[in-house]
């Protein structure tokens, strides 16, 4: 059973306690049947349909639309992604790109447009995809290429490629972001696309090291409605700036997830692995060990809610606090279960053995919505930012 003693800190209240221990109950009774190893699609699709009857998608919408709160609760997503994370990394994917598919329509989608695509969300009757970066266009955002041009009063045409695109080949509505206007930030709008829209394909799927759906998408005079755009022309980036703000915490949490797996499969093998007539666990190294990641752990998840809990106080945004969370929890988790890997011996190195799994999980956490590299400059040029203000 994971540590659960956080739950009494100060940045959570009784709904968030409650959250967590229903939700804790109901992953480990069901995630395990959900996941195929050798169906990755079909398994993402169970597990949206039942997170989705069981309630839990409802957290990634508003309740204007289906949605357990009137805005996003931050701290809420953040503990269903470590809670899911912990039984398992696909499991916390499925619920994650509900909730970053549609971040954009909750934050600036028209109400024609929520409608449109909430509820279906919410009950996990429809899966969600988040389409920014290209192929020369990953960290670097505003120098994307992919185009939408007028195409008469009411339409544009897009055409161009997106990859790396979690959800790509299953999902039924894609949020893209495309330049309408001047080089730079300034020019790119988001439009939402159904994935039967005509002129939009799957260029490929891409395998990963621990497998979910991911594909580059192409756009050839794909036709879309002005009506389907989020937000105004050219605020593109601010929609998805904005959007990131509030997931990025959440990348974190789930790190936080798997770290505290990872300490816990690791406890267990050192009170149980004997070895020169003692337990693993009696070696004062290992003891040692297990100390780093605990630590590593604590800090992680006060640095993850911390970001969830100021968001949530209703500061506009949260770059320097969510940066620091996804990069130290990220970082942190991968150096916990590096940790693991190593208490288990080869056996940690063994396909099948959950530790090995988690070794794989992490490794893309620590790139995805932004790399370490990025969440360090972010943080310096806040910083720096921060003291120009104050000369």
């Amino acid at each position: 059973m994971p540590d659960t003693t956080f739950l009494t800190w100060p940045f959570f209240e009784d709904h968030h306690r409650k959250l967590a221990t229903d939700l804790s109950r109901w992953a480990a009774d069901n995630v395990a049947g959900l996941v195929d190893h050798h169906d990755t699609d079909g398994s993402c699709r169970k597990l949206v349909k039942a997170l989705g009857e069981a309630g839990w998608l409802r957290a990634a919408v508003p309740a204007a639309y289906g949605g357990l709160y009137e805005n996003f609760d931050v701290r809420a997503l953040c503990l269903i992604r470590e809670t899911l994370a912990y039984q398992n990394g696909l499991a916390d994917f499925a619920f994650a790109m509900q909730g970053l598919g549609t971040g954009p329509i909750t934050l600036y989608g028209s109400d024609e447009i929520k409608a449109r695509y909430l509820p279906r969300v919410a009950k996990g009757e429809a899966i969600a995809a988040f389409a920014l970066s290209e192929p020369d266009a990953g960290s670097d955002v505003a120098a994307m290429s992919t185009t939408a041009v007028p195409d008469g009063p009411d339409h544009v045409r897009i055409n161009g490629l997106k990859t790396w695109i979690s959800n790509g080949g299953i999902a039924d509505q894609y949020v893209v972001f495309v330049r309408t206007g001047e080089a730079g930030a300034r020019g790119i709008s988001a439009f939402v696309i159904d994935a039967d829209t005509p002129g939009f394909t799957i260029d490929g799927r891409i395998d990963v090291i621990a497998p979910h759906p991911l594909a580059t998408l192409k756009f050839e005079d794909c036709r879309v409605p002005v009506k389907n755009r989020i937000g105004k022309d050219g605020e593109g980036f601010k929609v998805a700036m904005a959007t990131l703000d509030v997931f990025r915490s959440t990348v974190g949490a789930a790190a936080l997830g798997l770290g505290r797996r990872a300490l816990d499969e690791g406890l267990h093998r050192s009170v149980t692995r004997k070895m020169f007539g003692h337990t693993l666990g009696d070696l004062q190294l290992t003891q040692a060990g297990l100390a780093e990641m605990a630590t590593s752990i604590d800090a992680s998840a006060l640095l993850v809610y911390r970001s969830a809990w100021t968001k949530d106080q209703g500061v506009p945004r949260v770059t320097r606090e969510a940066a620091m969370a996804k990069m130290y929890a990220t970082e942190a988790a991968q150096g916990v279960i590096d940790r693991a890997v190593q208490i288990f011996g080869g056996l940690g190195v063994q396909s099948g053995v959950k530790v090995e799994e988690l070794y794989r999980e992490i490794r893309a956490l620590r790139i995805y919505e932004g790399a370490t590299e990025v969440q360090k400059v972010v943080i310096g040029r806040d910083l720096i930012k921060s003291a120009q203000a104050g000369i």
